[in-house]
């Protein structure tokens, strides 16, 4: 046993010795990491009783006590020793250290005055340096201005003799030495903007001004008089124009602008002579012969003209152009006289030939800067063209073919009446052929070969309309496609679907099958033909998004025709449902009708079980082969088939009774048949088995478990009551006292023994009763199955309390029964 020290009886332990100082953190680690140490009295959390029982472990070892306290007394005194050493140490430090400070101050006085003598002699020494160099500074300063004012001269003197020499080049018309000599003169006068104020350096510079106009006027002059239709001279000087042309390049740009607006409609000056408004060689049917002559005139610039003019003039581009604009405007002019002679035909032929030209004329100047030069703020530039509405490619396509832009309703009416045609005959192909005319694609799916015929028209249209408008006509086109989706989707998918004829039915019960084989194929037709419309619904609203101007592009919108096919696909799906659902009604009420309370034995699948599964191994593949190239279409009839069936079926269970536990073993066995065959509906007789969705599969086991609970609860004992009652919450976690009445009603129990059953399960519904009916309904299937197997023990022992080997007996004997059948 431990001698143990306490702190408050021990004697020896002095109270200020027991008081320890705390360092910080950061403190104990730096002097942990300056003195390492192994010792416990160096730990900052030493403890002293602690300590001492370390010393002390047992009774026995306090006979060395006084070993120990020599021991410690001995490292006491070195310790003293030690401290008193640094005490010392560090009173001589301070004695050090003032007379320390003191030298390094005299040093700082010795420095600073050494610097005060280094900074008067630098200021010496500059003022020597200026009186030295002032006279140099001087003599630099007039060589400067020496130097500009001889440069000065020069240039005065080579600017009055260039202009003397100006004014006789210019009366000779020597236009070659012009073009060297103007350009230097120019030069030479901006050294002198700066003297503008000097009377005659502005008189020499107003004298330049006026060679230059008289320049200007007298090429003019000259190009006019070589050049006009009317010139009396037969053999111009285009020498002497080629270098005029080098002087308009200096001159001032409206020069070369005024000149080239003359000469290219000097070119142009026989066009609309030709082509007068009135005359039958304007009209549209005659179209060609204007850019004939067009061509003419290039060949004829080109042999005539094509080097006189430089090449960064872009002359037959000008000429080219200016006809365009020509062009455009005069067609506009006859098509607003004459529109009543306009006719589709007529329109599309003047658009594909004009469309031609321009690329054509695109092709020809591709690479050229023309486009630069007409740019917006270009005087060239014709202020009434809309350049918006010109191709980013080339200035020249849809130079001259916007003007048709007013006059495509001709065309938008005619695509129009030709849909409307399109879609008659559709309907009456339909009528006369049906669906055998149906052809079937690469996935095996029916559709009706209207369909692609439809949008292959509608590819048409948009091409040739893309070509000649992104605007707004492409846009009445986009609304023209939606009216005849629409009448496609009413006329030729809706309105030929089989009438349902629900009155029909609901007055022949014995009718098990409502649509025929070929209605039934109608009916996957019309459902695989809406879904190829409603995908190529999408990507022709998307191409149109494209080739449509991007201001016009949010203005193209198909969801409401989507719409309408997704309608038409959900009312295909819930007819053949309807038309699969109906055909077992007659198996169920064959059900119903059974005398369940009278089967002894259970055998096999009854024969209600085999008509259903006979009758849906003989729709359903047919269905699925029918709806191959919409696949997901299919599963969606599957989910909703057994959303449709499985409710029914339940209902039907509550109307067998009375029923005898041996009939609900009978039934439950047919349920596990139903709910096999339901789980294999989506791959039912086909060659390849493909694994049913998650989702369907989920469906099937919830809905089916709850009718297999159901018949458990019918096989429960009803002594005693309450573990009846526990049963059927257990394994239904149903609330609905309706539901337990009926479940009541199937055992056979009569009404006035019903009460007090029902009391006890109203006793046992808890508050939120409602909330609990909801969950029950949103139940996994799994939820259910493991449910049903934790509350299996206590069904066995309430029903062993009445019958303790009969229920487990006839429970193992069906189990081994399903599994003989499957």
């Amino acid at each position: 046993m431990a001698a143990t020290v306490q702190g408050d009886d021990d004697d020896l332990i002095d109270d200020d010795i027991g008081a320890s100082i705390k360092y910080p953190p950061n403190v104990e680690k730096a002097i942990k990491e300056l003195f390492p140490s192994n010792d416990p009295l160096d730990a900052p959390d030493f403890n002293a009783v602690e300590y001492i029982n370390t010393l002390f472990p047992t009774e026995q070892s306090l006979a060395n006590i006084d070993d120990v306290v020599q021991r410690i007394r001995l490292k006491i005194g070195r310790l003293d020793d030690e401290i008193r050493t640094v005490i010392r140490s560090q009173t001589n430090v301070g004695s050090d250290g003032r007379q320390a400070l003191e030298e390094a101050q005299n040093a700082i006085t010795e420095l600073f005055s050494k610097i005060l003598d280094i900074k008067s002699k630098a200021d010496k020494s500059e003022q020597m340096v200026k009186e030295i160099t002032r006279d140099i500074k001087q003599l630099d300063h007039a060589k400067r201005h020496l130097t500009s004012s001889i440069t000065t001269l020069n240039h005065l003197h080579m600017l009055v003799g260039g202009v003397h020499s100006l004014v006789n080049l210019t009366h000779r018309r020597q236009y070659g030495e012009i073009a060297n000599l103007l350009q230097g003169v120019l030069n030479v006068k901006e050294h002198f903007d700066k003297y503008m104020g000097i009377p005659q350096i502005k008189q020499l510079a107003d004298r330049i001004t006026e060679i230059q106009n008289d320049l200007a006027t007298q090429i003019q002059n000259d190009f006019e008089e070589n050049l006009s239709a009317d010139s009396k001279k037969k053999s111009p000087n285009l020498k002497q124009l080629t270098e005029a042309c080098l002087i308009v390049d200096i001159l001032n740009p409206t020069v070369k602008k005024r000149l080239l607006n003359w000469f290219v409609k000097q070119q142009l000056s026989d066009y609309l002579t030709i082509f007068y408004d009135s005359g039958d060689t304007a009209w549209l049917d005659k179209i060609d012969r204007r850019y004939t002559w067009l061509k003419r005139i290039l060949m004829n610039y080109e042999e005539e003209y094509g080097q006189l003019f430089p090449g960064h003039w872009h002359v037959q581009e000008r000429i080219t152009y200016d006809f365009c604009l020509t062009t455009k405007k005069n067609l506009g002019k006859i098509m607003s006289e004459r529109a009543s002679d306009l006719d589709v035909k007529l329109l599309l032929f003047a658009i594909q030939r004009t469309t031609t030209f321009e690329s054509q004329v695109a092709k020809r100047f591709a690479g050229s800067n023309f486009e630069e030069e007409i740019s917006p703020g270009n005087p060239f530039k014709d202020k009434d063209e809309d350049t918006s509405k010109l191709s980013k490619e080339s200035v020249f396509i849809g130079s001259i073919s916007c003007c048709f832009e007013p006059y495509l309703y001709f065309y938008i009416d005619s695509q129009d009446k030709s849909l409307g045609e399109l879609i008659d005959r559709f309907i009456q192909e339909f009528k006369s052929q049906g669906i055998p005319k149906a052809v079937e694609n690469s996935d095996g799916g029916i559709v009706l070969p209207s369909c692609a015929d439809l949008f292959v028209f509608y590819k048409k249209c948009m091409v040739q309309c893309s070509q000649l408008s992104t605007g707004q006509p492409l846009l009445q086109l986009a609304g023209l496609f939606k009216k005849y989706l629409k009448e496609y989707a009413t006329k030729l998918l809706k309105n030929n679907l089989p009438k349902s004829g629900s009155g029909v039915s609901s007055m022949l019960k014995d009718v098990e099958v409502r649509f025929s084989v070929d209605d039934q194929a109608t009916i996957c037709c019309v459902l695989s033909s809406a879904d190829y419309c409603l995908e190529t619904t999408v990507q022709l609203e998307n191409k149109l998004k494209e080739k449509i101007d991007q201001t016009l592009a949010e203005k193209i919108d198909f969801s409401s025709e989507q719409d309408v096919f997704h309608n038409i696909i959900s009312n295909c799906i819930q007819l053949l449902v309807q038309d699969l659902d109906n055909a077992c009604d007659p198996a169920l009420n064959a059900m119903i009708k059974m005398h369940w309370q009278n089967v002894e034995v259970v055998g096999d699948q009854s024969n209600y079980v085999t008509s259903i599964c006979s009758h849906l191994s003989q729709v359903v593949p047919k269905i699925r082969d029918n709806l191959a190239s919409a696949r997901k279409y299919f599963t969606q009839f599957c989910i909703k088939f057994a959303n449709s069936f499985i409710p029914k079926f339940i209902s039907h269970i509550y109307k067998c009774k009375p029923i005898s536990t041996v009939g609900a073993e009978q039934l439950l066995l047919d349920t596990h048949s139903l709910k096999t065959t339901l789980l294999d509906l989506p791959c039912i007789g086909a060659l390849t088995a493909r694994k049913a969705s998650s989702s369907y599969t989920k469906i099937i086991s919830k809905g089916m478990s709850k009718a297999e609970m159901i018949l458990k609860v019918v096989m429960s004992p009803q002594d005693p009551a309450m573990g009846f009652v526990e049963s059927y919450i257990n394994l239904l976690n149903d609330y609905d006292v309706s539901n337990f009445q009926k479940v009541l009603e199937m055992k056979g129990m009569k009404r006035n023994e019903q009460h007090s059953v029902i009391d006890l399960f109203k006793a046992n519904i808890p508050s939120n009763a409602a909330a609990s009916e909801q969950s029950s309904n949103n139940a996994t299937a799994t939820t259910a199955t493991t449910t049903t197997i934790s509350t299996s023990t206590t069904t066995t022992k309430s029903s062993n309390r009445r019958q303790p080997h009969q229920e487990p007996s006839r429970i193992k004997k069906l189990e081994r029964l399903i599994k003989k059948q499957f």
